[in-house]
């Protein structure tokens, strides 16, 4: 059994794959790279290759055909940078490898706070030694009503998370759960628009949702209202969140990710100039936080995305029960 395994990071990763693939008795091929039309070649000899949040497009995906490729599983939990249709249309099944939900709900309580607390506005005079306090006046979270967009099992964790700052939550979700009523209130979606200070997103990035945000939702919030977004970029129309927070509509922003940032992270491009200039924008504001997709980076994260793609490979190419395929 061969499994070629793309995108594998030599200081936390490689490690782990070698000592699980030992374990369950997979032969590797290792590649630091995305896959692209020029290494897939890699593949040839493998019936899985293990995959993170690079864009698999269909003329990849018939590229990993014709070299006997029959699994794709994605060391995520979100699958929408592989075309699904194109795998189909080709024979090829699709895993994904889904983790705890600590990880992503604490770090978006950090953004939260950050976010109400100014704190890359902070920092960013902190820097320049600049110890005025002008303009840095923050906000209790006690005082405030979230509204969390999604819960599943991170938007869940996020509501347990915040039930301790004595904050009111609302929610939203189209399948409630019972555990979520004990900290929140679920509302309709355009009552989380119009009622929440802070509004976070934990929505998987589906046809109906994409742009969840744009001009005409932002119209119907709050003014100076806190958006935090750890799930997926598309699920915020870049252009009409920039013209909110330039006129103040939105008055603060934490986003571990924004739209079309394949190709761009997990790669050191200092020296590069980047085709993404709603990022660079972004990353402009002092009152929005921009981290690089990595609210999921936890140790225990890699251990476990990376045992378990194995996992659902080897059952894949033994024909046994795979709680990872995608159906």
């Amino acid at each position: 059994m061969q499994v070629t395994v793309y995108n594998c990071r030599e200081f936390d990763e490689k490690d782990l794959f070698l000592e699980y693939a030992k374990e369950l008795g997979i032969e590797l091929v290792l590649c630091a790279d995305a896959p692209d039309l020029n290494n897939v070649l890699l593949c040839k000899g493998s019936r899985c290759a293990d995959v993170i949040t690079s864009k698999i497009d269909a003329e990849l995906i018939q590229a990993f055909r014709e070299q006997g490729i029959e699994y794709i599983t994605t060391r995520t939990i979100g699958y929408d940078h592989i075309d699904l249709a194109a795998a189909k249309a080709c024979g090829i099944k699709v895993g994904n490898a889904p983790y705890g939900p600590h990880g992503v709900a604490d770090y978006t309580v950090m953004l939260i706070l950050m976010s109400i607390r100014k704190m890359e506005a902070i920092l960013n005079r902190t820097m320049i030694q600049d110890y005025t306090l002008a303009g840095l006046t923050g906000r209790e979270l006690k005082d405030l009503t979230v509204g969390v967009i999604g819960t599943g099992r991170i938007g869940t964790a996020v509501i347990s998370n915040l039930s301790g700052f004595r904050c009111r939550i609302l929610a939203y979700d189209l399948f409630e759960k019972e555990e979520v009523k004990q900290y929140a209130e679920y509302v309709p979606l355009p009552q989380i628009w119009q009622e929440a200070d802070v509004i976070t997103l934990h929505t998987p990035l589906t046809e109906d949702n994409y742009h969840l945000i744009d001009e005409s939702t932002i119209a119907q919030m709050k003014d100076g209202v806190v958006i935090i977004n750890t799930a997926r970029g598309a699920l915020i129309d870049s252009d009409a969140f920039i013209e909110a927070i330039e006129n103040g509509k939105i008055g603060a922003a934490g986003l571990d990710v924004v739209e079309n940032e394949f190709g761009l992270y997990y790669y050191d491009h200092k020296s590069d100039i980047l085709k993404n200039k709603e990022l660079a924008l972004l990353r402009s504001f002092p009152n929005v936080t921009v981290s690089h997709h990595m609210a999921f980076y936890t140790r225990n994260y890699v251990e476990t995305v990376v045992k378990d793609s194995l996992m659902s490979c080897k059952c894949y190419m033994e024909g046994s029960e795979n709680s990872w395929e995608i159906k």
